[in-house]
């Protein structure tokens, strides 16, 4: 009996630690059976990253994390690398989280989650760091230029990764440039350039340089506006079409250069302004209070500045407004046109008729043209009876 009794307790010991071991192989099989889940992370420069690894089951095994040199960063909830930058999270059975601060291009690379089960198990996670790009910096322009000049405008931006790209505007139109890229250890110096040959109407125009990168919400930007100089131009301008005597009459000399061309100087036929009581000259403007024959002549204004001179004449011819009929100049030329076209008309009309009464007479003529060949009287007349029956049948009409 107790021979039994002990032949029963080492089958139940032994069952026991069946199970035992099959259980463990099961836990084990769990954790070993796994790999960590980890992301790739993007992250601007100087910005903040987080590094997250995870699994589905552990049974107390710890996680690690290592930086792209295989220096461990954590393992488990111990910080294992001197680097005021980086921090923990989260660490538990399932996970551990931790956090680069002020990320470099340095810290780029390739980072390793470990779970220490045997084997370990290893899942990389990539961490992108972008280059942000400098203030765009725009060389290559001395104010001011002066018009015939050939200029080249370089725009220049450092430290983008990947390299940044460039565009110009010429006020609000994009215009193309000639691109340039170097390697600067992990980020690139990116220049592109424009060249032009100037002239008056670029004076005051603004080219702008944009950067654009995947790190920035909206591009840098920076505008050199140029200035260029030249030569006067200059015309006149009168307030009155026809100017009569006794009017008040002005004359305004503008002027287009840079620099500003001045001062401007008046004269009439070749000297100097004849009355200068009457004739008033004030900066650009000449105006003549009181109109008199006496002014017919040639005005001209003159200015110059470091580039040259310039000058415009005007022709005056004052009117006596009592040999002018009210309205006089437009019903005259109404008038003459009006009797020309009647003139031709009424010519037309003589010309069409005497045309068509002409080749009318002509064709009934010729009806009858066999009675005055006929050898004698008897034929003619016979000829004529028939021709004249031919003419009836044949006889056209003209309305």
């Amino acid at each position: 009996m107790i021979v039994q009794q002990h032949l029963i307790f080492i089958l139940y010991s032994l069952c026991a630690s069946v199970f035992k071991v099959a259980g463990t192989k099961s836990k084990a099989k769990g954790s070993q059976g796994q790999f960590p889940i980890t992301q790739n992370v993007t992250v601007v420069e100087g910005g903040t990253a987080n590094m997250t690894c995870r699994v589905d089951y552990n049974d107390n095994t710890s996680l690690q994390w290592s930086n792209p040199a295989q220096q461990t960063l954590f393992f488990g909830d111990k910080k294992a690398l001197r680097d005021h930058r980086i921090e923990l999270v989260r660490a538990s059975w399932q996970e551990l989280t931790i956090r680069i601060s002020d990320v470099s291009l340095s810290d780029e690379g390739q980072y390793t989650c470990s779970l220490f089960t045997m084997p370990v198990k290893t899942t990389k996670a990539f961490l992108t760091v972008l280059g942000v790009p400098g203030r765009p910096e725009i060389t290559g322009f001395t104010k001011p230029a002066t018009e015939g000049d050939v200029i080249t405008l370089t725009c220049t931006t450092s430290g983008s990764k990947p390299a940044a790209n460039i565009r110009w505007f010429r006020n609000d139109k994009e215009v193309q440039g000639t691109k340039e890229v170097n390697a600067t250890g992990k980020s690139f110096t990116v220049r592109s350039s424009v060249q032009f040959q100037v002239d008056k109407r670029d004076d005051g125009v603004a080219y702008t340089c944009s950067v654009e990168h995947v790190s920035l919400s909206n591009p840098y930007m920076t505008t050199e506006v140029l200035e260029v100089h030249y030569a006067p131009h200059l015309e006149i301008t009168h307030s009155l079409i026809i100017p009569q005597e006794g009017q008040y009459f002005k004359l305004e000399c503008i002027s287009i250069g840079n620099p500003i061309p001045e001062p401007v100087l008046w004269s009439k036929d070749g000297g100097e302004l004849p009355d200068t009581e009457r004739m008033i000259v004030e900066g650009r403007e000449l105006t003549i209070t009181t109109l008199n024959k006496t002014d017919n002549g040639t005005y001209r204004c003159e200015a110059s500045n470091d580039l040259g001179t310039s000058s415009a004449e005007y022709i005056l011819f004052v009117y006596d407004p009592n040999a002018l009929g009210q309205h006089g100049p437009d019903h005259a030329l109404i008038g003459g046109v009006v009797a020309v076209v009647v003139f031709i008309t009424l010519c037309l009309i003589i010309v069409l008729g005497r045309y068509l009464a002409r080749h009318k007479g002509t064709y009934l003529t010729h009806e009858a043209k066999g009675a005055e060949d006929a050898p004698d009287a008897d034929t003619a007349i016979i000829n004529a009876e028939g021709n004249h029956v031919h003419a009836e049948e044949k006889k056209e009409y003209f309305i």
